[in-house]
C-alpha cells in the first residue's frame, strides 16, 4: 500500500502503524506521530491500522534553547 511519510510517498506491507515506524527506522526512537493530522500515543500504535493514502507524521524531539 502507498501512505504519504513527512510529505514523501512510501511503499508498505505493514498494517500497522508501529510496523511502519518499525520499516523506517523509528523503531527505539522517541518519536511523535500523527495519522491523518490525529496524534497517535506510543502504545495505541500497535493498534492503529493503516489504509492506503493515509497521511503518517513522525516528528522528533529537538533539543536547543
Amino acid at each position: 500500500m502507498r501512505i504519504l511519510v513527512n510529505g514523501a510517498w512510501r511503499e508498505t506491507v505493514a498494517a500497522e502503524l508501529s510496523t511502519v515506524l518499525e520499516e523506517l527506522g523509528y523503531g527505539g526512537a522517541v518519536v511523535a506521530t500523527a495519522v491523518n493530522g490525529e496524534f497517535v500515543a506510543l502504545g495505541v500504535r500497535p493498534r492503529t491500522r493503516l489504509a492506503e493514502g493515509d497521511r503518517v507524521e513522525v516528528l522528533a524531539p529537538m533539543q536547543g534553547g
